[in-house]
């Protein structure tokens, strides 16, 4: 049984997500609405930390079982996302 889990979003990729086009927006957000399935993997170094690729975009996150939340920390493009970690 899949499990219903609430999205939260950090301010930075609230702000990413809004400034995208409206097609990419709709990407974003299939794949978001997917989560914590799709191509996810979890960060090695860090605690708790699973990125989702989109194309040439990545979202990265966290998931807290016991509240049943995935809080949205950053998304951006490939190459500038673990940049700001």
């Amino acid at each position: 049984m899949k499990k219903n889990y609430k999205m939260e979003f950090s301010k930075k990729a609230a702000k990413f997500f809004k400034d995208q086009p409206p097609q990419q927006q709709k990407r974003l957000a299939k794949a978001i609405g997917k989560l914590p399935e799709g191509d996810v993997k979890f960060l090695r170094g860090y605690n708790n930390l699973y990125r989702l690729k989109v194309g040439d975009y990545r979202i990265i996150f966290t998931i807290e079982e016991n509240k049943l939340l995935i809080r949205i920390l950053i998304i951006g493009n490939r190459g500038d996302v673990y940049k700001k970690l």
